[in-house]
């Protein structure tokens, strides 16, 4: 079995599309990562401020697996760790395929609950023309599959870098998939 690990980190104070990769993030209990435009109690992305800027911010770190740049490469999109605002860069883990609640320990202090799926939007295609229809999908029967990474909270929080392991705690069962947040 191959363990999971963090590749990157990185972290934007401005509402940026892309983050650059940086030695070393702090995550803050409850609120995300420290210094990043999306850290908070409530709800930082500017569309949802818009439409309820009291709602949970249930959207305080985004992981994508390094594996997806991978994807996209074949596919002619050459893109690289950050460059689609992530905050962690995984390698190792299928973030798409755990359920709603999952927790990632990573490093020796870090808790992180993954709250749903990033639900891709016309950003990314201002990225780069076709990104967006790129991170989405069909699966056997026909459902929509969104693969622009996950989204979680801050249960612990503390320092994370690159090359830090991250073992997965699964909530007790039944299991819920992942929905968009």
């Amino acid at each position: 079995m191959t363990s999971a690990t963090v590749s990157h980190v990185s972290l934007s104070p401005a509402h940026t599309f892309s983050k650059p990769n940086v030695a070393s993030i702090h995550l803050l209990t409850g609120l995300g990562v420290e210094g990043d435009a999306h850290m908070g109690v409530t709800v930082k992305h500017r569309s949802r401020v818009a439409a309820d800027p009291t709602q949970p911010n249930l959207r305080q770190v985004h992981l994508i697996h390094g594996e997806l740049h991978d994807e996209l490469a074949s596919a002619g999109f050459n893109l690289q760790p950050g460059e689609m605002g992530e905050n962690i860069t995984t390698r190792g883990i299928d973030l798409l395929s755990l359920p709603q609640g999952t927790r990632l320990r990573i490093g020796p202090e870090v808790m992180i609950e993954v709250t749903g799926l990033r639900n891709p939007c016309g950003q990314l295609d201002h990225h780069k023309q076709g990104l967006t229809a790129a991170v989405l999908g069909r699966d056997k029967e026909g459902n929509l599959m969104r693969k622009a990474g996950v989204m979680g909270i801050v249960i612990c929080g503390g320092g994370i870098r690159p090359g830090d392991a991250i073992h997965v705690v699964l909530p007790p069962l039944p299991h819920r998939k992942l929905e968009r947040v």
